[in-house]
């Protein structure tokens, strides 16, 4: 990342950089809704369990082979430009643009001593209307119903700014506590993926229960779960995104919803997904529920089956 932060950081000074970097990550990530704990010399989070924090300001995730500082993490995990991880930081440090620098152990000293702010969870501005969004995901073989129902259901969103898909996490009380935002243009293969600052990790993205099914189904992303409402258009309710592999929301929509018996893990099926599955499988057979593994067809995620199928259907015509 570090060719990046040349080309964008002409507006921050050295001190500014320094300071944004010195950040003390167990406490931000503690104020960012996540669940942070020690393990002997390193921090960790149950969200994230691949996850490293080392002398609490450098991180690497080990399931992705990626890693660095604070900036990084905001980038990486929490939807940020450049710019904006750094104004983020300096803020949350109580510093500002081109303030001098304090000496290491006071300032290290003084963030220690006081416990973090959480970040309160904003949802990002919505555009006047969906129309990139609407395109994007048809490009990814989303049927036009599924996005349209998505939407109506306060489910999906464009943004304002960067006109990015949001996809918002309601409570079981239909309030919104968690978004995580996907590009609708791919750069080099890989379209933008963050979360907004303060979402509820432990809700993640779900459809809403209906009572009358003993069942949900499990996926990792968002744009999965409409993939597989698109190849199975019955699907329309008890499924949740985990929007990562920590298991929590999964755990609260059961606490929601007692009535559930049955689990159908729709995991990705490259190494971290199947593993996790195994993982979860073991973890919710032992506490009485039935437990299916599926995995696509083809191809490491939903989405991508759903694409390769179409190609094939494309192609015989």
């Amino acid at each position: 990342m570090a060719g990046r932060k040349e080309r964008e950081n002409i507006s921050f000074t050295a001190n500014d950089l320094a300071n944004a970097k010195d950040t003390d990550l167990p406490n931000l990530l503690t104020s960012l809704g996540y669940q942070v704990r020690r393990v002997g010399s390193y921090y960790t989070t149950r969200e994230m369990d691949s996850l490293r924090i080392k002398n609490r300001r450098t991180w690497y995730r080990y399931s992705e082979r990626t890693g660095g500082d604070a900036i990084d993490f905001m980038q990486h995990f929490e939807g940020k430009s450049f710019p904006e991880a750094v104004d983020f930081l300096l803020t949350w440090n109580g510093r500002s643009r081109d303030s001098p620098d304090l000496p290491p152990m006071v300032h290290r000293k003084e963030r220690l001593a006081s416990a973090p702010e959480p970040v309160p969870f904003v949802l990002p501005p919505a555009n006047e209307d969906t129309r990139r969004v609407t395109a994007y995901l048809q490009k990814r073989c989303i049927a036009p119903q599924v996005i349209r129902d998505f939407i109506s259901a306060g489910l999906l969103y464009e943004d304002e700014q960067y006109h990015n898909c949001v996809f918002v996490g309601r409570n079981g009380a239909g309030k919104p506590v968690f978004a995580a935002k996907r590009g609708t243009y791919d750069l080099n293969g890989a379209a933008f993926r963050g979360g907004v600052p303060g979402s509820d990790k432990e809700v993640a993205f779900r459809l809403p229960c209906d009572s009358r099914q003993l069942r949900v189904f499990v996926f990792e992303a968002p744009i999965d779960l409409m993939s597989y409402c698109t190849l199975h258009r019955s699907v329309k309710s008890n499924a949740v995104a985990l929007c990562c592999l920590y298991d929590g929301p999964l755990d609260t929509y059961l606490r929601e919803n007692p009535h559930l018996r049955r689990i159908d893990l729709c995991l990705d099926a490259d190494e971290p997904g199947r593993e996790s599955a195994e993982r979860m499988k073991a973890k919710y057979t032992q506490q009485g529920y039935s437990v299916t593994v599926h995995t696509p067809a083809r191809g490491k995620d939903w989405n991508e089956y759903l694409q390769h199928r179409q190609k094939s259907r494309d192609n015989e015509r």
